[in-house]
């Protein structure tokens, strides 16, 4: 089994943990993170060590290495970890669930960190770094950037674009052949049927408080019956 450290000690890196673990070829041997933040010698029951030592401690030749941080500052910080690990020699891993459905021509791209339940159709190209979370639908020949996060149950139709270092949020869908720009937000439930062009944020109206509260309202209702 190769071994894998990963950057990372919060909850997402906690779940790599899980996931690499339970369900991949990689054996996870230790965790670091910036010295400023180093706060425990352990992780999870594995070492945690600084990254400005990590060359010496864990060397490239020997070890891959997986960046596990989230989305803050559209992805920024998770692209300048990646880059800053690649600039130290290391190869980065891609996890795809077991329980992901494709058809084995996907392209995928390094740090890649893609959970259980997708549905990704013919000629799909995701790039470096991407985190698609569960239970999405791509469509065929869908191209995702790379350093994008793409959260659960969004449906991205057939021949849609997105690009680098965009985020699309819970429930949001994308209509065939639109082209999302980068660094886009898309936020929970929007429905895109339009390009949305470079830096644009688009947000779903949330649902409304209803006037009567639940007592009234059921009692509303069976007077109407």
């Amino acid at each position: 089994m190769s071994k894998v450290v990963i950057f990372g000690s919060e909850k997402l890196s906690e779940l790599a943990y899980f996931y690499l673990t339970n369900d991949s070829p990689y054996e996870v041997a230790a965790f670091t993170v910036n010295e400023e933040f180093l706060k425990d010698k352990r992780f999870v029951g594995l070492p945690i060590v600084p990254f400005e030592e990590i060359e010496r401690l864990y060397p490239p030749d020997k070890f891959k290495m997986f960046i596990a941080i989230g989305y803050k500052k559209l992805n920024t910080i998770r692209a300048s970890k990646y880059e800053e690990a690649k600039s130290k020699g290391y190869q980065l891993i891609s996890y795809v669930s077991s329980k992901a459905i494709h058809w084995g021509d996907t392209e995928i791209g390094d740090n890649c960190f893609i959970l259980e339940n997708q549905v990704i159709q013919p000629f799909v190209r995701i790039g470096n770094d991407v985190v698609l979370w569960s239970g999405n639908h791509f469509g065929h020949n869908v191209v995702i950037g790379d350093h994008c996060w793409i959260s659960s149950h969004v449906v991205i139709s057939g021949g849609v674009s997105i690009g680098p270092y965009s985020f699309i949020g819970v429930n949001a869908t994308i209509r065939d052949n639109v082209s999302i720009g980068r660094e886009c937000i898309i936020g929970a439930g929007a429905i895109m049927l339009k390009d949305a062009k470079d830096r644009e944020v688009y947000i779903a109206k949330p649902t409304e408080l209803y006037r009567l509260d639940s007592t009234s309202f059921e009692r509303m209702m069976d007077i109407s019956k």
